[in-house]
């Protein structure tokens, strides 16, 4: 969003949280700030007032990064997240495809759609997930799909590694991990960290966003990711060592996560073909620069909640 505003373009943000705090928030300096409008809205109980949001506002696009998060929890009530990711989006897909100056739809996917394959997966790849949480996406870019071919609905689906950088929510590992360093906290690696994942940076997320609205073909699928492939132990190597602390100080091995899968490697050729993006940030830049954005805001964010808390 931050890279919109700079753009010039008017931006409606909606989520079923409130605001977050302004450290968390990227764009809180950007001098475009007045062009956005924020509105806290539940997509399952507050279709009508979204859709007269919609109306209202009437954007040439619409990018879907909306939807129940986090793996693990989705194995305790996976009827939430099947509520939440299928079921109500189908409904506000329904009612988008009568609103045709909504010009391009982009939904932010997720690589755990394929499972645990070996790469490099082509957006070609079937699905195979593994848990309800990547059910729940597999079946909703299906029914994306679907729309696209008898209405014509302008959906484009973009599949990204994993997300990082300074603003994150502070359950998420790079961020976490960074604070357990710093506070000596604790951090519990799941099946010891040694699944094997991409990061991609929030100033390439923004990049790949906008070129799939600008020049991404509709009923297609890209799959953004870097080439560098971590384990998560590794990960966490890598955002302490400023802190000059051994991970071992503060980390332990846990069970792994039920479902979870060994590692998503996919290839991003046809992105950088079409779409001529490419990332720019590489990792230890990235993670230098979230870590001291933690360690420089550190007063506020330990005051802030570190446990993701999970709402029905």
């Amino acid at each position: 969003m931050d890279l919109a505003l700079r753009e010039g373009l008017q931006v409606l943000g909606a989520s079923r949280s409130d605001e977050r705090h302004p450290v968390l928030r990227p764009y809180r300096d950007n001098a475009n700030l007045a062009r956005f409008r924020f509105e806290r809205i539940d997509l399952n109980h507050d279709l009508e007032r979204l859709l007269d949001l919609i109306d209202d506002f009437r954007p040439d696009g619409i990018v879907d990064f909306a939807g129940q998060g986090m793996v693990a929890p989705s194995w305790e009530a996976p009827e939430q997240w099947y509520q939440t990711n299928i079921v109500a989006k189908v409904r506000l897909h329904k009612a988008l495809v009568e609103r045709p100056f909504v010009r391009a739809y982009v939904r932010i996917s997720t690589p755990e759609v394929y499972g645990d394959q070996e790469g490099p997966l082509l957006e070609s790849a079937p699905m195979c997930p593994s848990t309800p949480y990547a059910v729940s996406h597999a079946a909703i870019d299906m029914s994306l799909m679907a729309f696209h071919r008898h209405y014509a609905m302008p959906v484009i689906l973009a599949r990204f590694a994993n997300f990082y950088g300074s603003g994150q929510q502070l359950y998420r590992i790079v961020p976490r991990a960074a604070l357990c360093a710093l506070e000596a906290g604790r951090l519990t690696l799941d099946g010891g960290g040694n699944s094997v994942r991409a990061f991609i940076h929030g100033r390439d997320v923004a990049a790949a966003v906008m070129a799939v609205l600008r020049q991404g073909k509709f009923g297609e699928t890209y799959h953004f990711s870097t080439d560098e492939f971590v384990t998560i132990r590794r990960l966490v190597e890598m955002v302490a060592n400023p802190a000059g602390v051994a991970v071992s100080s503060f980390c332990v091995d846990g069970p792994e996560r039920p479902g979870k899968d060994a590692a998503y490697v996919m290839d991003t050729g046809k992105a950088q073909r079409e779409l001529g993006w490419s990332p720019k940030v590489d990792l230890s830049t990235g993670l230098k620069e979230t870590y001291d954005w933690v360690a420089g805001s550190l007063d506020v964010l330990r005051t802030l909640p570190q446990q993701y808390v999970h709402r029905a």
